[in-house]
């Protein structure tokens, strides 16, 4: 399964921000267990695009980023992840929309809308946040400690 985190926002700033480098590492750890990468895009028409091109045997599952979404446990998100992983999902797509919120075409395309909770973050730290929870995830599949259940 390849898992891409992505942003409609440019990464320029967010590359040498603390930020930045706290999602940096945590791609590079969930790496050891599936093949992660981050892609931004300027806008997203831009994403939808990319999404459109992305090739595989089945097609992209996207996860969209909203305040309205809904909230999973650590365990949930794992359980969800872990569902798409062995119905031989190829790629899921998971996304920190633009500044304005998704549209509704956006939100119409995504098969979930996911929650951080019910506060607001900065680009850069939901990103950073989307990234730990995606390495968590993929630890708790693998039946690794890093994840006590707390």
């Amino acid at each position: 399964m390849n898992l891409f985190l992505t942003a409609v926002a440019p990464r320029s700033k967010a590359k040498s921000s603390p930020a930045g480098a706290l999602t940096d590492d945590y791609v590079e750890r969930a790496g050891r267990y599936a093949h992660t990468e981050l892609v931004n895009h300027p806008s997203e028409a831009g994403l939808l695009g990319w999404l459109d091109r992305l090739t595989g045997r089945t097609a992209p599952q996207l996860i969209l980023l909203d305040s309205r979404g809904k909230q999973l446990t650590s365990e949930e998100f794992a359980t969800y992840l872990g569902g798409l992983r062995d119905s031989g999902t190829q790629n899921v797509v998971l996304a920190v929309g633009p500044a304005d919120g998704w549209s509704e075409a956006g939100r119409r395309r995504s098969n979930l809308l996911l929650s951080l909770g019910r506060i607001t973050l900065p680009h850069e730290l939901a990103r950073a946040v989307l990234a730990e929870q995606v390495y968590r995830a993929l630890t708790i599949l693998a039946g690794h400690p890093y994840h006590c259940g707390h």
